[in-house]
């Protein structure tokens, strides 16, 4: 016998709530109307049902100290969201990504709501830092959807049972791109060398590197006036980006979301803030170099927890630093107009660390598979084992 099936989803900045949207629709793909949504999310789990008690914009928060500084906003996000769980009482909770917003609800809702499966989507970034979170998370969920091969042993060897169901940043549909439409729309010349500028998503990300890197684009003008600059304006900080860049002393090209994929393939070189727009550079074959920088009293507190040799998800996975990476006191205007100003004066280099980029990618997962119909494939296989468990009828 089957009936409704009520799944809560928890998402609290942007990314999480595109992967939660991805699994809500490939739930509803697979159940049609026997599945619904209730949760914490931002427009676009909006977009799939789930009304969210409040907006999740507050909670982006990044760096140690600004944690701290949040901490009381966030145990009432926590209160709020527990309290909807209980008051909805969802066949399943999907935590996605935020570790330090979802381990709370977790933990909360384990005691809150005992029995219900508690699934972790994304799990925190262990071999980079703090590998004993794998064992937080293991006492506080019942499964993991990893999204890269390398994930998995981490939370296995703690007893928390693993699905691997690959990035979505690996899946990126370009096949609309247009980088000679891009650059002749900007009167860009085809054979122009062309810098293109990722300066980050989160506002802390757009104060710490924006002006790092308009002073090192500075120098790399001055070494060459022709030098053509493009700048993506993400959405969530679209209108900053776009106030800072108009005050450069250089023309920069603004770039919106909508065309972020044609300006990554008629990009000759990419300056890129570290994330996930990493993966994104490489499938489009864009050689980069890749920076970061943290409020400096959170990296001091942070900086002993770094066990990782790598930022860059692609280096990761090679083992082997194929884009360079410039962090927190190398990332400096000189340090980083010197590397940028190598690839530019060397179409060999170029060629290779675009090639050597594209072949990392197959070290990170299964390019073939939707991860989101994974995901749902996965969901619906732990609601169903641990109903089995309890003796109840599944609801599948």
């Amino acid at each position: 016998m089957s009936r409704h099936l009520k799944v809560m989803m928890v998402a609290a900045e942007a990314s999480g709530d595109a992967l939660g949207a991805g699994l809500a629709q490939a739930l509803k793909k697979r159940l049609g109307d026997e599945v619904g949504f209730v949760g914490v999310g931002g427009p676009k789990l909006a977009a799939e049902g789930v009304e969210s008690p409040f907006d999740i914009a507050e909670l982006s928060i990044f760096g140690w100290l600004e944690g701290i500084k949040a901490y009381g906003l966030v145990k009432r996000r926590v209160a709020d969201t527990v309290a909807l769980a209980v008051a909805e009482k969802p066949d399943a909770v999907v935590l996605v990504d935020s570790w330090g917003f979802t381990i709370r609800v977790a933990q909360a809702l384990k005691t809150a709501l005992p029995g219900v499966p508690l699934i972790k989507y994304v799990g925190p970034q262990v071999w980079a830092s703090r590998p004993g979170r794998a064992k937080t998370l293991a006492s506080a969920v019942d499964h993991l959807l990893a999204l890269y091969a390398f994930d998995a042993p981490w939370f296995e060897k703690e007893g928390l049972p693993t699905t691997v169901v690959g990035s979505q940043a690996l899946h990126v549909d370009m096949s609309a791109a247009d980088p000679a439409g891009f650059r002749a729309a900007r009167g860009i010349a085809p054979d122009a060398n062309l810098l293109l500028v990722l300066p980050g998503s989160r506002p802390s990300e757009i104060r710490l590197m924006t002006p790092v890197f308009e002073a090192a684009v500075a120098r790399l003008k001055r070494q060459d006036p022709s030098l053509e600059i493009a700048v993506v304006a993400a959405g969530t900080v679209a209108a900053d980006v776009t106030a800072r860049v108009a005050t450069w002393p250089f023309r920069a090209h603004v770039v919106t979301e909508a065309d972020k994929y044609s300006a990554m393939k008629a990009a000759t070189v990419a300056l890129a803030t570290s994330g996930t727009v990493s993966t994104e550079l490489a499938l489009a074959g864009a050689p980069m170099v890749i920076s970061y920088r943290f409020p400096p009293l959170s990296y001091a507190v942070m900086r002993p927890f770094f066990t990782g040799k790598y930022a860059t998800l692609f280096n990761h996975a090679s083992d082997e630093e194929i884009a360079r990476e410039l962090i927190q006191k190398d990332a400096t205007p000189e340090k980083l107009a010197a590397e940028v100003g190598r690839l530019l004066a060397d179409s060999e280099a170029r060629a290779e660390q675009a090639a050597r980029q594209t072949a990392a990618l197959d070290r990170m997962g299964d390019r073939s598979a939707d991860p989101s119909q994974l995901a749902a494939d996965a969901v619906l296989r732990v609601i169903a084992e641990k109903a089995a468990a309890k003796g109840q009828i599944s609801k599948l």
